[in-house]
């Protein structure tokens, strides 16, 4: 027997007390939907399900009660912390689904310097920790542009990345051991090891779920010790992005490391860029750690550019001044729908990965069929920003006028069918159709086409970690037509 929303929210407030439910209406409406569908929302438009309640969790027992709810009820539940999720991942795709939102757990449980880790809950800002960290000389070395927004159970269910990422890793380089609530199997741990051989690393259950298995609860993830005043810049411009990505491999293949690996297209550098790279690629790095190693990484990369012949170096001081100026401004989000309001221009991205061999083909040819097939559009480019021995991501940034539509309209109309290029030539190139924002509800269609002959696999874990299909339901794998 399906439960009645007032039904829900009656049994709610026995689990837990009274202010620890939210029932706004407008509140729940805005919270049905993710950065995804900003422009619709901007416009006080909201085209999915309203939740029954958003519950705000204090423990991983209070979460692990929920979940036990909704799974012996069959009631969806969104998982949340941060939410600057971009793909609807956070979007309730059912009626009366149960917003968990886990940014009341925010304790930072411990630091220790000597295994060096740190111990949070799963609502915990990244930015604090960071900055607590930093004042004992020691980093994350995670740092996504979203890092004064995000909170580590969001950042592990999303496999997010960070901008330091070719040096430090993503997420799940960092994750040393993790606790979660399952809602058939309850709270579950992993414990924390440098490594250990003991069968399947169980971890990955949980990195990159997306909330659609399981809710975080506690993350341990590594620290390093910080150099800050070992940073060193280097900056360059160049007409080809062929070759700036010739560069980029020759780096990683050679064994360097820089913290920063970035080359923007002429489009999207001069977003950027503009007072110092018009018409030209940008090719960035950022050398950091104990002070010889930082030397000797900037010494190796100056050389493998100056054997290229196509790039004239910048003054590193405007290098230095972009680093300063990497992360979301949270007061940004309201200058944003500003923005968007009068101008009804919208900038949107998808990241996809892929091997050196094909990542400039598909750069190419999504360009290419983006500028003869979307209408409206006012910039396109791309940026590769994470890179790896074997290849490296491009992060295509397309900005277009709503024209001729309704707020609601303008996914259909522009968004959806920019990402159904992108995606589908990835894919045919070989690669992967989401470098670090996650599946979502938006790209799961194409979930079997990115797994192949292994999605199998992935769809056997939510039948057993979810036998009842109460998590996140339409994220990742999409929900029955």
């Amino acid at each position: 027997m399906t439960l009645e929303r007032h039904q829900i929210i009656d049994q709610l407030s026995i689990l837990l007390s009274p202010e620890q439910l939210e029932l706004d209406e407008q509140i729940l409406k805005d919270s049905s939907v993710d950065r995804f569908r900003k422009f619709e929302a901007f416009h006080g438009v909201y085209t999915q399900p309203t939740p029954a309640a958003i519950v705000y969790v204090h423990s991983a027992q209070e979460a692990a009660s929920v979940l036990s709810f909704a799974h012996d009820n069959g009631i969806n539940v969104v998982p949340r912390t941060g939410g600057s999720a971009t793909e609807g991942g956070l979007e309730t795709a059912l009626p009366n689904s149960i917003i968990v939102d886990g940014s009341r757990m925010n304790q930072i449980l411990s630091i220790d310097t000597t295994d060096m880790l740190a111990t949070v809950q799963c609502g915990t800002s990244l930015q604090v920790l960071e900055d607590q960290l930093r004042a004992m000389g020691y980093t994350t070395g995670h740092s996504p542009q979203s890092k004064p927004l995000a909170q580590f159970g969001g950042l592990v269910a999303t496999r997010s990345i960070g901008q330091f990422s070719t040096l430090y890793g993503g997420i799940e380089d960092m994750v040393v051991g993790v606790e979660a609530a399952f809602p058939a199997l309850g709270l579950t741990r992993i414990k924390n090891v440098p490594r250990r051989a003991a069968g399947p690393d169980i971890r990955h259950l949980i990195i990159g779920n997306e909330g659609a298995l399981c809710f975080i609860t506690e993350v341990t993830v590594k620290i390093f010790k910080y150099y800050p005043q070992n940073n060193q810049f280097l900056g360059y411009t160049l007409d080809s992005m062929k070759t700036g990505l010739e560069i980029l491999r020759e780096v990683m293949v050679q064994g360097y490391r820089p913290s920063v690996a970035r080359l923007y297209d002429v489009e999207d550098g001069g977003y950027h860029f503009s007072h110092f790279a018009e018409d030209k690629c940008v090719l960035i790095f950022v050398a950091e750690g104990p002070q010889p190693l930082a030397d000797a990484t900037t010494k190796a990369i100056d050389e493998i550019v100056a054997q290229s012949g196509a790039c004239e170096a910048v003054d590193v001081k405007l290098i230095e001044d972009w680093f300063d100026h990497l992360n979301w401004d949270p007061a940004n989000i309201a200058a944003e729908k500003k923005e968007i309001m009068e101008t009804k221009n919208v900038c949107s991205t998808t990241e996809v990965s892929a091997n050196w061999s094909v990542i400039h083909d598909i750069y190419e040819v999504c360009l290419r069929r983006l500028r003869a097939e979307i209408p409206d559009l006012t910039l396109v480019g791309g940026h590769s920003s994470h890179s790896y021995l074997n290849g490296t991501n491009m992060y295509f940034v397309y900005f277009y006028d709503v024209k001729d539509c309704q707020p609601e309209e303008e996914i259909t109309k522009y968004h959806l069918p920019i990402k159904k290029i992108i995606v589908e030539e990835t894919l045919k190139a070989g690669g992967s159709m989401c470098h670090h924002h996650g599946v979502g509800k938006h790209r799961a269609p194409w979930i079997k086409d990115e797994y192949g002959s292994s999605y199998p696999l992935l769809e056997s874990l939510k039948t057993t970690f979810d036998p009842n299909g109460v998590m996140n339901m339409g994220t990742i794998i999409p929900l029955a037509d």
